[in-house]
């Protein structure tokens, strides 16, 4: 049987769908073991996410991951992505980055546990929890799979809870810019820095901005944020961009399109312009992070190219009694 050590990897589960006079008739899935409870598991699959209840589970074990990036290939995107996130309040654990921003996103107030803490792994939690309890914050552990699945171990035998997984997906720019401009949609406008409208549509999302967000999103030497007007002026789709890295990733944020403009094709306009910029820049390839359970963002991007790189799981310390 699975146990929590096997979550966020790539397992196999047969599972009991009925019987048929003395026949047991079982059917099999395949895919990333994303949560697993005393009552039921759930996997994430090619076909979507499917939960199994435990008394169903005739047989599971874990598989060989699918063509799964090379430990230095999921190091170097997280190293670009947290370079395009920049959290203020930084310090290094060997080669762990301890991460502080008055708690604006899991990102940017986590550690990122990637290469060597220049310690033993009970010793390198401790010092997380010093370090974000000395500043009066949760610690926070962000533990990218399967590349830190002995620290995802460790974290449960303490008692550690998960966030929802997120799943890092990747996809080369070509195929989107190669899509035809839609000249039925108004210009995409992409600014050094972003208006108040485009803060205050972020934060209808985000929630409020202090300044530590303003510090973060304008944080990087190459950004742009789009911005698309309807016929009044009124802002109807923004997101964010940024090129890092020795690999020049382009990091596609906070795609969001305004309700009343939803479904005409505004997240791939906005997309294509933000590609075209990072081209300019020497990017090919761009990344974006959403949680697996947030299942139409993740169907859009499927259909944008996007596939998963890698996923993460953001493990929270159990309170302090």
């Amino acid at each position: 049987m699975l146990r929590q050590q096997d979550v966020g990897h790539r397992v196999v589960v047969r599972r009991i769908v009925g019987v048929t006079g003395e026949r047991t008739l079982f059917t099999d899935a395949l895919g990333e073991l994303v949560d697993l409870t005393e009552t039921d598991l759930t996997l994430a699959t090619d076909k979507g996410t499917v939960r199994v209840p435990l008394r169903e589970v005739h047989r599971a074990k874990r598989v060989p991951p699918a063509r799964r990036p090379r430990a230095a290939a999921v190091i170097a995107l997280e190293l670009a992505a947290d370079e395009a996130w920049p959290a203020p309040v930084r310090s290094r654990l060997g080669g762990w980055i301890l991460r502080a921003a008055d708690n604006w996103t899991g990102r940017a107030n986590s550690a990122l546990a990637v290469g060597d803490p220049d310690r033993p792994l009970d010793a390198a939690i401790d010092a997380v929890v010093r370090w974000y309890t000395d500043r009066g914050q949760r610690p926070l552990i962000n533990a990218p799979m399967p590349l830190a699945a002995p620290v995802n171990a460790a974290l449960d035998e303490r008692g550690w809870t998960a966030r929802p997984l997120t799943l890092v997906q990747t996809a080369p720019l070509a195929p989107l810019l190669a899509a035809p401009a839609r000249s039925d949609l108004p210009l995409v406008d992409l600014a050094d820095t972003p208006t108040d409208a485009w803060y205050a549509m972020v934060a209808e999302h985000k929630g409020t901005l202090p300044g530590t967000a303003l510090r973060i999103l304008n944080g990087v030497p190459e950004k742009v944020f789009a911005h698309v007007r309807d016929a009044d002026g009124d802002l109807i789709a923004v997101a964010r961009g940024a090129v890092t890295g020795p690999d020049r990733w382009l990091g596609l944020s906070l795609l969001q399109t305004a309700p009343a403009a939803r479904r005409r094709g505004l997240a791939q306009h906005v997309m294509r312009a933000v590609a075209g910029w990072a081209t300019q820049r020497g990017a090919t390839h761009a990344y974006l992070q959403v949680e697996e359970r947030n299942t139409p963002a993740v169907a859009l991007y499927g259909r944008l190219g996007f596939s998963t790189h890698h996923t993460y799981l953001t493990r929270e310390a159990p309170p302090v009694t």
